[in-house]
């Protein structure tokens, strides 16, 4: 295939993960009695703000806090689209204070930042994706809160139903290549959702369970790069295939977590020129 994609480049929001541990367990890959490697993870997370620079992006970080081990995943704390910012109110009680120095993050940058009232978790379960937002739903945000997201944005959202519990965010199920086509691994979804995703993407690269696993699908896109995890060799092949460059990345210390690149992620969408 011709060499013809084109990177954009980005602007992504990360939190040093200074205070990651698992000390509750709120979806199947997290296990408090596993310890996590917290130099290890320190190591990993900072080869992929260095990967994400080289490839000419740019990383802002928030300062971590302690006592909130999971702010490491910075995709949860908000969606931003055209410079407005949508922020999160978690489901799991020890996640809702992650939502406090975010909010300070982006007010410092001149971001205003609207507070859901219903059960929104941010970049896990609200994936912009061109002309419109795929969100999902099953077992964090709720669908209200996908009403919320399309009277804030204006944006046209087209809700999903997440069926499998080690698939509890959208965006450990599917990502965004570019804003024509994603990635998805479709068991994740109600057999309903799985119908629209093939009528919206007739052309969408299908994952198998053992990339999915492998957190193959928790893969942040500019375009041409593709940032992914190791593990999940077959995606990339077909990634590469299709005219992509995987770029792999080792988060295999927040997968104890439920956590991979994508979820240490937060895109900050300006409008665009």
């Amino acid at each position: 295939m011709p060499d013809s994609r084109v990177p954009r480049r980005r602007r992504y929001l990360v939190c040093e993960p200074r205070h990651f541990a698992v000390q509750y367990a709120i979806n199947p890959w997290m296990h408090p009695d596993e310890p996590v490697d917290v130099i290890r993870a320190l190591d990993q997370w900072q080869a992929l703000v260095d990967t994400y620079r080289a490839h000419g992006h740019t990383v802002d970080i928030v300062k971590p806090v302690p006592g909130l081990p999971d702010m490491v995943f910075a995709a949860n704390a908000a969606v931003v689209v055209d410079g407005r910012v949508f922020g999160s109110l978690f489901h799991a009680p020890e996640r809702r204070p992650e939502s406090v120095p975010y909010e300070a993050w982006f007010k410092t940058e001149g971001y205003e930042v609207y507070h859901p009232e219903s059960v929104c978790e941010g970049e896990g379960d609200l994936v912009p994706a061109g002309r419109w937002i795929l969100a999902g739903t099953g077992f964090r945000t709720t669908r209200e809160a996908h009403s919320e997201v399309q009277e804030y944005f204006g944006v046209p959202v087209v809700s999903l139903t997440l069926v499998d519990p080690y698939f509890y965010h959208l965006d450990t199920a599917l990502f965004v290549l570019d804003d024509d086509n994603i990635v998805y691994y479709p068991e994740a979804f109600s057999p309903g959702s799985r119908e629209v995703l093939a009528r919206m993407y007739p052309d969408a690269v299908v994952a198998t369970r053992a990339d999915a696993m492998a957190f193959g699908l928790n893969s942040v896109s500019d375009g041409r790069h593709v940032f992914i995890s190791p593990g999940a060799t077959g995606l990339a092949a077909q990634l590469a295939d299709r005219g992509y460059v995987p770029v792999p990345v080792d988060l295999s210390e927040f997968q104890k977590a439920g956590g991979g690149i994508k979820c240490c992620t937060q895109e900050i969408r300006e409008i665009r020129s």
